[in-house]
C-alpha cells in the first residue's frame, strides 16, 4: 500500500512566478550515434551551465526484470519492473529513478513503501525502514506509458506495410526512462531480464539468451530473455513484431538476422559479412566474442544508422540494399561498426558521455581495420585519409577536446570528435606502438576492465604499462585539448653536403585550447630506386631537419604511412610528384600526385590522368583522377572523363558520372538522359539525376518529372529528382509536385515524404500565394509518424507563411512529443523573423510571447499530470479499502 505525493498548490504559485524569470527546459530522449538530419529533433536539454559528470550512485543496481505488454493499437506499453539493489555507502531511505511521464501503479518492496513521488521526470520511492548498507533489496513497480521516446511502434495505422508491424526500443543516450523506471546513466551496470507478451505469430528478441516461450490465452505468447552478464541500462533492448529470419554461426556463437518481410528478398546481402567480421575481430582484438549470441534486426525508420545493444544490434532498414547498387554504399561498414561495439561500448563502457570516444572511436577504427582485412591495407588507409580530409581537418581549429564536459545535450558529443577523430587517435597509437604491442595493450585494456566502466586515463595507463613510455603529452594534446596541427613543410637539397633539408612549421594558432604539438614523424626518400625512411620529431613552432643521403632523392614523402593527423602543405618539386605517380606501392603518394597534376590543364597532364583513371590498381586513386579531370574543367578533360565512363567498379563509375555531368554544358541534359537510359545501377542513376539541379531547360524539367514517378527501390530515383528540383528552385515544379504528393501519399516511405515536404516548401518560399502548399504540408502535422510530423513543421517554417502560425501554435500546445515541440518552435521562430516589415521590437515581443506560451504549456502539463495522479491515487485507495 502506498500514497502518491500530492504537490501543494503553493508550488504552482511559485512556478508561475518563476516562469517569467527563467526558461523551463523540456526533457527529451537522446538518440545515439550515426549522425543524420533527424538528430536535431532529439536530445536531452540539461539545465544549468555546469560541466557534466557521471552522477552519484547511492545504490548498486544488481538486476532489472522487465515484464511488459506492448499494445500495437494505441501504441502504449504497460507492465512491471523489478529492480534488485543494495546500498553502497549509507543506509538507503529512498530510491530515486528516472521516469519520464510514466503512469505509476502499485509499488512494493521487501522494505515496505511509505511514499511514492512521481514528478514526471523521476519516481522517488521512500521506504518504510532504511535499507542497510550491503543488504540486498528489491522494488517492484507497475507502470504504463504512451512513450514519445525510447520505445517506438511501426504499424499499418502509421503508414507502414501491414506485414512489417514492429515495436523496438532505443536507449542511448537517455531514452529508456521513457518506457520503464530505471537509473538511466552509463556508470551503472546490472544483469537484466525481459519478458514480453505479444500475439503468437510475432518474433520477440532481447539481450542475452532466450530461456522460454509459452502460449497464453487469446492467441498470445510469453517470451522470456535473460542477460546474465551485467551491462549498462541504455543497452537494454526489446524488438518484437513480424520479421523474416536468416541464421548463421561463428564457432559456438549463433548469428541471427531479422528483416522486415517486405524487404526479405534483399536481406541476405546486407548481412553477408557478419561471420567474417566476428572472426576477424576475435583474432585482431584477442578476446573472444563476449556474449552468448549475436542478433541483428533491421527496423523501419530507425532513428540512426544502428545501435549496439548487448547481443542485439538494431539497424536502419536502409542498410538493406538492392543488389543492383553493387558496391556503392555497402552495408558491411555499419555491420562492422556495430559489432565492434560489442567489445568497445558493451563489454567495456564509457563512464560518462565526456569519454564517449572510448565507445565510438574504437568502433570507427575497428571498422577501418576490418576494411583493411577485407579489401587490403590501401582500403583502410584511404578510409582514414577521407575521414581526416572530409571530417576532422575542416574542424582543425575547433577548440573542444575529444573529452569535453561543457555540453548542454549529450547528443553534442556524438560528432566528429568521438567518431573519426577518436579513431585517428587509436590509429596514431597503433602507429607509434607497432601493431603487436598495440594489440597487447587493447587486450589487456579489455580484460582488466571487462564488464566495467572506463575513462580515457584507463587506456593511457595500460599503454604506459606495456610500453614503458609516458603518454601524458599525447593524451593531453589529442584527447583533452582541441584542434589538429597545421604543418607547412619545405624541401631543399644541399648537394655539396649531401643533405636533404626539411623546414617544418606549425602554423596553427597556439592557445590554451589548442597546443603546440609533439609529433613523431617519418619521411621517406627514394634514391636510385631505393626507399630510405627516417624518423624525426616535430616539437617546435618552426625547425629545420637535415638528413644525410647517398644521393639526390628522386622523391620525398612526408608521413608515407599516414600515421600523423595533420593538415599538411608540402612544397616540393613538380618532378617528384610525377615520380610518385608511378610508385605502385604508394597509394597515398599517387593520390597527392594526381592532385598536383590537376593544377595545370596541359594535354600531357590530361593524358596522364586519363591513364590513371583507366589503369590504376586502386579504386580510390581512380576516384581522385576523376575529380582532378573535373577540376580542370576543359573540353579535353571532360572528353577524357566521358571516355572513361565504363568503369567496372561502381564506386568509380558513380564518381565519373557525377564529375562528367557536374558542370553545365550545352549538351549536359542529353548526356544525363543517355546515362539514365544506359546505366542499370540506381545509385548512379540518382547521381546523374541530382546533376540536373544545375540545368534549367525544358528537357531537364521533363526528365525530373518523369523520374519523380519512376518506381525504384526505396524511391531512390524520386528522392534524387526532388533534390534536383530543390536545387533548381523553379516555382514551376510546385503544381506537378503537389499533384504527385497527393496521388502518392499512401505508397511513399517516410524519407521520401520528408524530402518532398522540404522541397515543396523551398520551391514555394518566395511566391505570393502559398495556400495550396501550406494546406498539404499542414496535413502531415497529423501524420502518425513523428519524423514526418517534424518534417512538416520545419517545412512550414521554410515556407514562411504567417497563416500557418495558428496551426503551429495549436500543435505546440497539444503535443507531448519534445522533438515535435522543438521543430514547431523552430518553425514559428523562422516565420516570425521573416515576416515582411516587422520591426525588430515586434520580433522581440513575439519571441517573449512564445516563451510565455511555452511556460504556460509546461505548467498546464504539470497540472494535468497531478490531476491524473490524484485520480489514480483515489482509485487505488478505493480498491484497497474494498
Amino acid at each position: 500500500m502506498f500514497r502518491y505525493h500530492r504537490l501543494c498548490v503553493g508550488l504552482f504559485g511559485c512556478l508561475m512566478l518563476a516562469a517569467h524569470a527563467s526558461r523551463l527546459y523540456a526533457v527529451e530522449a537522446a538518440i545515439q550515434c550515426r549522425a543524420y538530419d533527424q538528430q536535431r529533433d532529439f536530445g536531452i536539454e540539461l539545465e544549468g551551465d555546469q560541466r557534466r559528470y557521471a552522477p552519484d550512485r547511492a545504490a548498486d543496481i544488481l538486476h532489472i526484470r522487465l515484464d511488459v505488454t506492448p499494445n500495437f493499437t494505441d501504441r502504449s506499453v504497460a507492465g512491471t519492473t523489478r529492480i534488485e539493489f543494495q546500498p553502497i555507502a549509507e543506509p538507503l531511505t529512498e530510491l530515486k529513478l528516472d521516469a519520464i511521464k510514466l503512469t505509476i501503479g502499485t509499488v512494493t518492496s521487501d522494505y515496505g513503501i511509505q511514499e511514492v513521488v512521481n514528478d514526471d521526470q523521476h519516481v522517488t520511492l521512500r521506504f518504510e525502514r532504511p535499507v542497510p548498507v550491503g543488504e540486498k533489496a528489491y522494488v517492484e513497480i507497475q507502470h504504463a506509458a504512451h512513450p514519445t521516446r525510447g520505445l517506438y511502434f511501426r504499424t499499418p495505422a502509421m503508414g507502414y506495410p501491414a506485414e512489417d508491424i514492429q515495436v523496438w526500443t532505443q536507449g542511448e543516450s537517455h531514452e529508456a526512462r521513457f518506457w520503464f523506471p530505471c537509473f538511466d546513466y552509463p556508470n551503472e551496470r546490472s544483469t537484466t531480464e525481459v519478458i514480453c507478451h505479444v500475439p503468437a505469430a510475432m518474433t520477440v528478441l532481447s539481450n542475452g539468451r532466450k530461456i522460454g516461450e509459452t502460449a497464453e490465452d487469446g492467441d498470445m505468447k510469453r517470451v522470456h530473455w535473460i542477460q546474465e552478464k551485467p551491462h549498462v541500462n541504455y543497452l537494454i533492448c526489446l524488438v518484437a513484431g513480424n520479421f523474416h529470419q536468416l541464421t548463421g554461426q561463428h564457432g559456438d556463437t549463433p548469428l541471427g538476422f531479422y528483416a522486415p518481410p517486405s524487404l526479405a528478398e534483399h536481406a541476405e546481402t546486407a548481412f553477408s559479412d557478419t561471420q567474417r567480421i566476428m572472426a576477424f575481430f576475435e583474432s585482431e582484438i584477442g578476446v573472444p566474442f563476449p556474449w552468448p549470441k549475436y542478433d541483428q534486426a533491421a527496423v523501419h525508420d530507425f532513428i540512426a544508422g544502428g545501435m549496439e545493444n548487448t547481443t542485439l544490434t538494431v539497424l536502419t532498414e536502409r542498410t538493406i540494399r538492392s543488389r543492383a547498387s553493387e558496391n556503392v554504399n555497402p552495408s558491411f561498414p555499419l555491420d562492422a561498426h556495430e559489432m565492434a561495439h560489442q567489445w568497445f561500448g558493451d563489454y567495456v563502457t564509457c563512464k560518462d558521455w565526456g569519454h564517449l570516444w572510448l565507445n565510438e572511436g574504437f568502433a570507427t577504427y575497428y571498422t577501418h581495420l576490418y576494411t583493411g582485412h577485407r579489401d587490403g591495407p590501401d582500403a583502410m588507409l584511404y578510409g582514414l585519409f577521407q575521414d581526416a580530409e572530409n571530417r576532422i581537418l575542416p574542424n582543425s581549429r575547433d577548440k573542444r577536446g575529444i573529452v569535453y564536459r561543457d555540453y548542454k545535450n549529450p547528443q553534442e558529443q556524438f560528432d566528429y570528435r568521438s567518431y573519426p577523430k577518436g579513431s585517428w587517435v587509436l590509429h596514431m597509437l597503433r602507429s607509434q606502438l607497432g601493431a603487436d604491442a598495440y594489440r597487447a595493450c587493447i587486450r589487456d585494456y579489455l580484460m582488466q576492465h571487462a564488464l566495467g566502466n572506463v575513462v580515457s586515463d584507463d587506456l593511457r595507463q595500460i599503454i604506459e604499462k606495456h610500453s614503458g613510455k609516458s603518454f601524458d603529452r599525447f593524451f593531453d594534446q589529442w584527447v583533452y585539448h582541441g584542434g589538429a596541427p597545421e604543418l607547412k613543410i619545405k624541401y631543399d637539397w644541399q648537394a655539396k653536403e649531401g643533405l636533404a633539408k626539411l623546414t617544418v612549421e606549425q602554423t596553427h594558432e597556439v592557445n590554451d585550447d589548442i597546443l603546440l604539438f609533439q609529433i613523431p614523424a617519418q619521411v621517406r626518400f627514394v634514391v636510385d630506386g631505393q626507399a630510405i625512411e627516417k624518423d624525426f620529431e616535430i616539437n617546435q613552432r618552426k625547425a629545420e631537419y637535415f638528413f644525410a643521403l647517398p644521393g639526390q632523392p628522386q622523391t620525398v614523402r612526408f608521413d608515407p604511412h599516414l600515421s600523423v593527423l595533420a593538415k599538411v602543405a608540402f612544397d616540393k618539386p613538380e618532378a617528384m610528384y610525377r615520380f610518385d605517380l608511378d610508385q605502385h606501392d604508394d597509394m597515398l603518394g599517387r593520390i597527392l600526385a594526381v592532385r598536383d597534376l590537376a593544377k595545370q590543364s596541359t594535354a600531357e597532364n590530361i593524358e596522364r590522368l586519363q591513364r590513371v583513371l583507366r589503369e590504376d590498381a586502386f579504386y580510390g586513386v581512380r576516384i581522385e583522377a576523376s575529380k582532378a579531370l573535373r577540376k580542370m574543367d576543359t573540353p579535353e578533360s571532360l572528353a577524357a572523363l566521358a571516355a572513361a565512363r565504363q568503369q567496372e567498379d561502381a564506386r568509380v563509375r558513380e564518381q565519373v558520372v557525377g564529375d562528367l555531368v557536374g558542370h553545365y554544358r550545352t549538351n549536359s541534359t542529353d548526356q544525363v538522359a543517355e546515362i539514365l537510359s544506359s546505366e542499370q545501377n540506381p545509385e548512379i542513376q540518382a547521381t546523374a539525376l541530382r546533376s540536373l539541379g544545375k540545368l534549367q531547360g525544358a528537357a531537364s524539367k521533363t526528365l525530373l518529372q518523369e523520374y519523380l514517378s519512376r518506381p525504384s527501390f526505396r524511391n531512390v530515383l524520386a528522392e534524387a529528382a526532388l533534390d534536383a528540383m530543390e536545387s533548381q528552385h523553379r516555382p514551376a515544379y510546385r503544381k506537378p509536385l503537389l499533384k504527385w504528393l497527393e496521388s502518392q501519399t499512401e505508397s511513399l516511405q517516410t524519407s521520401t515524404i520528408r524530402k518532398a515536404l522540404t522541397t515543396l516548401a523551398a520551391l514555394s518560399r518566395d511566391v505570393k500565394s502559398k495556400e495550396a502548399e501550406r494546406k498539404i504540408i499542414a496535413q502531415y502535422l497529423q501524420d502518425p509518424r513523428p519524423p514526418v510530423q517534424n518534417a512538416a513543421a520545419r517545412a512550414l517554417g521554410t515556407l514562411g507563411d504567417p497563416a500557418a502560425l495558428p496551426l503551429l501554435r495549436s500543435v505546440r500546445s497539444s503535443t507531448q512529443d519534445n522533438g515535435l515541440e522543438r521543430a514547431v518552435d523552430d518553425a514559428i521562430r523562422r516565420i516570425n523573423e521573416t515576416r515582411p516589415l516587422a520591426p525588430q521590437e515586434v520580433v522581440e515581443l513575439r519571441r517573449e510571447l512564445q516563451t510565455l506560451r511555452d511556460e504556460q504549456k509546461k505548467l498546464s502539463d504539470e497540472l494535468k499530470t497531478l490531476r491524473e495522479q490524484n485520480a489514480a491515487a483515489q482509485e487505488t485507495d478505493k480498491a484497497a479499502e474494498k
